[in-house]
């Protein structure tokens, strides 16, 4: 339990200086409303990143807490400082959101046939966070 949780982390706190990453460089006429959504993205990633950390320390394990270890985990695939469209933002973080879902689903399952409830009830609320900004995510990039 503790590498999956622990590549959990790893992808989160890439996930999130992704976001922050893309936030800083969205170029376009919508990047006001991008910019903020943005913004509320990764502050969410960044509240998960603390609560997995926590989780694995009172688990009794220890949370990867370098960069490198963290890249060297992580399969998110970092970005370079680059503008970028707000259309082809939307498409990347919806690729790594569903990633990021598979992994959380599958740590619940293995958290329930373990009887771990910490792990469990913070999974079930990855799953509805994650979903609900697939969802909303998934309505920009349709249209």
């Amino acid at each position: 339990m503790d590498k999956q949780l622990n590549k959990l982390l790893a992808d989160l706190v890439v996930e999130y200086h992704k976001l922050q990453s893309y936030h800083w460089y969205i170029k376009g006429k919508d990047f006001f409303t991008v910019h903020a959504k943005l913004e509320e993205l990764y502050n969410g990633v960044n509240k998960a990143i603390d609560e997995v950390a926590e989780a694995i320390l009172m688990t009794g394990f220890k949370p990867a807490a370098s960069m490198q270890e963290f890249l060297d985990i992580s399969a998110i695939e970092e970005v370079k400082g680059e503008h970028i469209a707000s259309k082809d933002i939307y498409k990347v973080v919806l690729n790594d959101f569903n990633y990021l879902l598979d992994r959380i689903k599958s740590l619940k399952n293995n958290a329930d046939n373990e009887n771990n409830y910490l792990i469990s009830s913070l999974m079930d609320d990855y799953i509805k966070e994650f979903t609900k900004s697939i969802w909303m995510i998934s309505q920009v990039v349709e249209n």
